[in-house]
């Protein structure tokens, strides 16, 4: 389910930070929220940060998990996540091309995935809902980092057990999506600490992401394909073999795959 600015009946717009508030008075969630957030990236290095926001997003909404991924020509990349498993989550909908995050992107517009065990939510996407629920994930929540053509990317969040979020929670879920697009926008290009001048910070945050486009490049030359052929084969084998993308690139990336052997 898109939950899209006209659907607001209090038409504030899509990333506004007062969504979700009625009148103009105090607003004690994003009071709390904004404490939480200043506590948890308090002293954090600048690439530390979006682990640091997933982390609050746990503990400021009823969900599991989160995950951060950035939107990218073929696949999203991954940035963070506050757990294996959330990683996980994001490798599985990157190695699909569907699911929330991908719909989110699209849409513009949170996607809610409240029951991935039935219902329209498991038809839109039926073979994310059955691995995400295999992985003891019943709903999902996509949060676009920004909107229409400055989106760039999602904050994902899992819940354990179906069921929607509030007004409420949706207004504090959109607080943190807003810091996290400002933290990733804000973040200084080839002035990290321990990275070579004029290196962007993507390729210290996203290094498995490279490993898949390194495997994209070797399958083209060992099948004389496009990108985007090399990468839907790579994306077809992990489906196949019940595993992710990032796992078939390391193993194409260590010369232990060939595809030219199928």
């Amino acid at each position: 389910m898109a939950v899209r600015p006209r659907d607001d009946p209090r038409g504030a717009p899509d990333g506004d930070p007062g969504r979700g508030r009625t009148g103009g008075g105090p607003d004690p969630d994003g009071v709390r929220a904004a404490d939480v957030i200043a506590r948890g990236v308090r002293g954090a290095e600048p690439g530390e940060v979006p682990g640091r926001l997933c982390e609050v997003a746990v503990e400021l909404l009823p969900v599991i998990g989160a995950s951060v991924s950035l939107r990218s020509e073929g696949m999203p990349v991954q940035l963070s996540a506050s757990s294996a498993q959330a990683a996980h989550l994001a490798q599985i909908q990157a190695t699909l091309g569907d699911g929330p995050c991908q719909s989110a992107l699209e849409d513009g517009a949170p996607v809610l995935a409240c029951d991935l065990t039935s219902g329209q939510d498991a038809g839109r996407w039926p073979v994310f809902a059955q691995q995400a629920t295999e992985a003891g994930v019943r709903a999902v929540y996509a949060v676009p980092l920004g909107s229409g053509p400055v989106c760039v990317g999602t904050l994902d969040l899992y819940r354990d057990r179906p069921g929607g979020l509030t007004d409420r929670q949706l207004h504090v879920a959109r607080i943190v999506a807003g810091v996290m697009t400002v933290a990733l926008m804000a973040l200084p290009h080839g002035a990290e600490p321990g990275t070579p001048d004029g290196e962007d910070w993507l390729s210290g945050l996203a290094a498995d992401h490279d490993e898949v486009y390194q495997a994209v490049g070797m399958i083209m030359a060992q099948l004389g394909v496009g990108a985007d052929d090399a990468l839907a084969r790579l994306r077809a084998d992990a489906f196949a073999r019940g595993r992710t993308a990032l796992d078939v690139a390391r193993d194409v990336t260590a010369h232990r795959t060939r595809f030219d052997r199928y």
